[in-house]
């Protein structure tokens, strides 16, 4: 392509066309990616060599009895720089639904101390992924308890899990959740005992 190639006179701007100048002109290099590694405290190798080693890190390092200090550190550890967490609610009971966007630091330090005071054991019960090239995508179901010996959960829900592998190991992009409710329950196909991972 020639890298001064000009719109065509008389023609709307389009999102393609834009596209395409970017890059041909190499405007693209300013939106290089921001290095995964950007002060992001050293991870344990075993927790990050596969989605399902990252996951099930993510669960576990959330997780623990009343009392137990978790392992900010570790969880942190596990994200991407840049990366996002992002409940879904309504905010004051109200009808609009809306996404609270937080970093890792902002979850240890606004969650960290309810779920050490509290206990909170989440697990994963059933998992969709969709992969392509260094990127993945994972819906994973989950429940709640505030001891692992809690016969039935005080919640449930789905985790939107965006991954990417940089060539050495797997980050958590972004997390986007919703706890289930009467208006919404988990699907079927989004439960145990529906084909799974």
């Amino acid at each position: 392509m020639n890298a001064t190639r000009q719109r065509p006179p008389g023609r709307p701007v389009s999102v393609a066309w834009l596209a395409a100048l970017v890059l041909v002109t190499g405007v693209a290099a300013a939106w290089a990616p921001t290095p995964a590694t950007a002060q992001q405290p050293a991870a344990d190798p075993a927790d990050v060599a596969s989605i399902d080693a990252i996951i099930t890190a993510l669960y576990d390092v959330i997780s623990g009895d009343a009392g137990v200090a978790r392992d900010w550190d570790r969880f942190r550890s596990l994200f991407v720089s840049g990366a996002t967490l992002s409940p879904v609610g309504r905010p004051g009971g109200g009808a609009t639904w809306a996404r609270r966007v937080i970093t890792p630091d902002e979850y240890a330090e606004v969650a960290g101390e309810s779920l050490e005071a509290n206990g909170f054991h989440e697990v994963e019960i059933h998992r969709v992924t969709e992969e392509y090239g260094v990127i993945a995508h994972a819906f994973s179901s989950y429940e709640s308890r505030r001891s692992a010996s809690d016969p039935e959960p005080f919640t449930r829900g789905i985790n939107s899990i965006q991954l990417m592998n940089d060539g050495s190991r797997w980050w958590v992009v972004s997390i986007f959740w919703l706890g289930e409710g009467p208006d919404h329950p988990i699907p079927t196909k989004y439960l145990p005992g529906d084909g799974g991972r």
